[in-house]
C-alpha cells in the first residue's frame, strides 16, 4: 500500500486518568532538597509558588490520576491527537522497518506543552491564583501557557532565553497576542537576572537562569505562582496523555512498537510518549526499547552526572537527584532552545540510571538534515527539537535496513517548525555548526555541584 496511514481515536476514547509511572517504577528518585537546609522538602514547602492541586500529584504514587472534566473540554480541542504510518518515509530510506510518529503540532500551540499547560492553569485558578510566570526555552512553552491562562483569564509574564527571543520572534509574537508579557532573560527586571547581566552582560541566558527569574517573580507576589513546562513529576503526567492515546492507536493498526523514540530537553516530551509503553516493559516483561535523544552540545543524559543540583542558576528551585551539567552550565545557542536544559525528569534520570531507558546524542547539522528529509516525504516541517526524534528515528531504520529486520519504530513528533523557518534558513545557507561539549568545558561545568 502506498501513502501514509492516518489512526485515529474518537473523544470517546480520549483518556479519562493520567498515568503515573511513580506507581511501577523499582527504584523512586531521591527526595527533593530545600535550596537552604538541605533538608527532605514535603508539600508545605511548594505552596509559596505550586498549588496544592499539583502539589499532590507530584507526590503521588496513585498509578492513575482523574483528568477533571474542565480539563479534558479544553483537550478536546486538539485531542485524540492522530498517529500516522511513514510510509513515504520508509519508501525513501528503503527499509523493512515500520516507521509511525505521533503527531502533536496539531495542538493551537502547535506542540505537546499545552497538554500540562491547561491543567497547570486550571489548578491554579481553582486555588484563586490570578498570575501565573514562568519561563521558556524556544517558545512553546510560553505560546502553550500564555494560551492556557487565556483560556482560564489569568495574567502570564514569560522569561525568555535571550538567545530564543532573537531566533525565535514570532513565537514571542503569539504569546503577546494571548496576553502575556513577555521579557527577554536575563533581564533587569529580576535580581537573580541583574546578577547575570553584572557579571555577563552579553548573556545569551539559558533555562537554568530564566527560571531562576520565574521563580523569584512568583515569590515576590502573593498573586502569583510559577509553573515549569518539563521536569517535573507532574509534567510528565499530564503528557502522558500522548503514550496512552499511542498505544491505543498502535493497536488498531496492528502493530507494537520495537523502539520508542522521542527529543529530550527536560524530559516530559520523552514521558509523555514513552511513560506508558514503561509501564508495559515494567509491569509485564515487554521487549521495548525506550530511547531518549538529546543535542551533543547540552548532552545531560550521555555525559551529565547523576547528582543532586539545583534546578535553576540562583539556587532558588528545590535541588533534585538527576543527570546534571551542573546549574551554572551555560550551553551553546543552538536552534533547538527547548533542548538547553542542564538537568532532566528526576523521574527520566532514575529510569535511564536503572538502565530501563537508552539515551543517544545528536548534533545539529544530522538533525536539520534528517528533519528536511522527513519534510520532503511526510509534509510536515519538524521543530528543531522534534527533529532529533525524527533523525534518530530515520538512524533506527536504517539499521534495521542493515540487520534485514522488519522492527517496529514509534516517535514522538512533539511539534511543528512553521516559526523555526529562519534556522532552516540558516541551516540551508550552510551556517549552521555542530557544537560537541568539550571535556574541558564538562569537567568544570562540574565543578560547582552542591554538597549533599
Amino acid at each position: 500500500m502506498s501513502g501514509d496511514i492516518k489512526f485515529l481515536l474518537t473523544e470517546k476514547e480520549m483518556p479519562t486518568h493520567w498515568y503515573n509511572i511513580q506507581a511501577d517504577m523499582p527504584n523512586l528518585p531521591d527526595p527533593p532538597l530545600h535550596p537552604g537546609t538541605m533538608q527532605p522538602i514535603g508539600p508545605q514547602d511548594l505552596t509559596p509558588i505550586f498549588p496544592m492541586g499539583l502539589i499532590m500529584q507530584e507526590v503521588s504514587q496513585d498509578r492513575w490520576i482523574e483528568i477533571p472534566d474542565e480539563v479534558r473540554d479544553i483537550l478536546r480541542l486538539w485531542r485524540p491527537s492522530p498517529l500516522y504510518r511513514a510510509r513515504r518515509l520508509e519508501k525513501a530510506l528503503d527499509t523493512p522497518a515500520r516507521i509511525f510518529y505521533k503527531y502533536e503540532g496539531v495542538s493551537p500551540a502547535g506542540s505537546h506543552k499545552l497538554n500540562t499547560a491547561v491543567p497547570q492553569a486550571y489548578f491554579n485558578k481553582k486555588e484563586g491564583v490570578k498570575r501565573l510566570a514562568t519561563e521558556t526555552g524556544a517558545g512553546q512553552w510560553g505560546i502553550a501557557l500564555s494560551q492556557a491562562c487565556n483560556f482560564f483569564d489569568m495574567e502570564c509574564t514569560v522569561y525568555m532565553v535571550k538567545v530564543s527571543y532573537n531566533q525565535k520572534p514570532y513565537r514571542r509574537s503569539l504569546m503577546e497576542i494571548f496576553g502575556s508579557n513577555v521579557i527577554p532573560s536575563p533581564s533587569n527586571q529580576t535580581d537573580s537576572g541583574r546578577k547575570i547581566l553584572q557579571d555577563f552582560p552579553d548573556s545569551p541566558g539559558s533555562l537554568g537562569i530564566a527560571i531562576s527569574e520565574a521563580v523569584e517573580d512568583a515569590a515576590k507576589r502573593e498573586d502569583t505562582n510559577y509553573a515549569l513546562g518539563s521536569v517535573l513529576n507532574h509534567v510528565c503526567l499530564h503528557q502522558s496523555i500522548i503514550g496512552l492515546e499511542a498505544k491505543e492507536q498502535m493497536a488498531k493498526a496492528g502493530y507494537y512498537p520495537d523502539v520508542v523514540i522521542a527529543c529530550c530537553g527536560g524530559g516530559s516530551n520523552f514521558a509523555g510518549l514513552a511513560f506508558p509503553f514503561a509501564h508495559d516493559k515494567l509491569a509485564r516483561d515487554a521487549r521495548v526499547r525506550l530511547v531518549a535523544v538529546e543535542p551533543i552540545s547540552c548532552p545531560t543524559l550521555t555525559r551529565g552526572e547523576y547528582q543532586y543540583d539545583f534546578g535553576d542558576v540562583a539556587g532558588l528551585a528545590p535541588i533534585v537527584k538527576m543527570y546534571t551539567l551542573g546549574a551554572g552550565f551555560m550551553p551553546p545557542g543552538i536552534h533547538a532552545g527547548g533542548l538547553r536544559y542542564h538537568g532532566d525528569s528526576p523521574l527520566l534520570s532514575r529510569l535511564v540510571k536503572d538502565g530501563i531507558v537508552e539515551a543517544i546524542g545528536l548534533g545539529q547539522t544530522s538533525v536539520f538534515n534528517g528533519a528536511i528529509l522527513f519534510a520532503k516525504n511526510e509534509g510536515i516541517i519538524p521543530a528543531p527539537e522534534s527533529a532529533h526524534a525524527v533523525q534518530a528515528a530515520i538512524q533506527e531504520a536504517l539499521a534495521a535496513k542493515e540487520a534485514g529486520e522488519a522492527r517496529t519504530i514509534l516517535f514522538n513528533m512533539s511539534g511543528h517548525g512553521l516559526l523555526d523557518l529562519p534556522s532552516y534558513d540558516l541551516f540551508l545557507a550552510g551556517k549552521l555548526e555542530d557544537f560537541p561539549l568539550p571535556e574541558e568545558d564538562l569537567k568544570v561545568a562540574l565543578k560547582n555541584l552542591p554538597r549533599v
